[in-house]
């Protein structure tokens, strides 16, 4: 069984996996993430790599993506479903454009995970909201 920790990182890491391209962005934000949110406070930073790795070796297995879903569900209470989602939703905004494969991991992932449209909708935007880019006119 995997840690609530685990599950979280597991999700970041397949979205950033999900074109086939972890760009540098999404690695750099999975980092921030592990370091500064209050859920990873008693998680060891040390220890993302080899949770990195093991999730990659989940989804190169036979129905991998289907069984990272299940132990990621698994693992994680309803109360955290939530911030999952929002984690997918960062990781997914951070390299400022999302790719087909990545948008349907972000509903697999909210069905999987039993995520209310427009919670899921509300997380989306400010996903969008917080990663927006460029020179912004009126």
């Amino acid at each position: 069984m995997l840690s609530h920790h685990a599950a979280l990182i597991y999700v970041m890491v397949m979205v950033s996996a999900a074109d086939r391209n972890m760009t540098d962005a999404e690695l750099h934000t999975i980092g921030e993430i592990v370091g500064f949110l209050p859920i990873f406070r008693d998680y060891d930073p040390s220890l993302l790599p080899k949770t990195t790795i093991a999730c990659a070796e989940l989804l190169d297995s036979d129905d991998g993506l289907d069984r990272a879903l299940g132990v990621i569900k698994a693992a994680l209470p309803p109360r955290l479903r939530e911030t999952a989602y929002a984690l997918a939703c960062d990781v997914a905004a951070s390299d400022g454009e999302a790719h087909q494969e990545v948008l349907r991991l972000l509903e697999l992932i909210r069905h999987r995970l039993d995520l209310d449209r427009l919670i899921a909708a509300a997380i989306e935007r400010g996903a969008r909201a917080r990663f927006i880019r460029g020179n912004v006119t009126h």
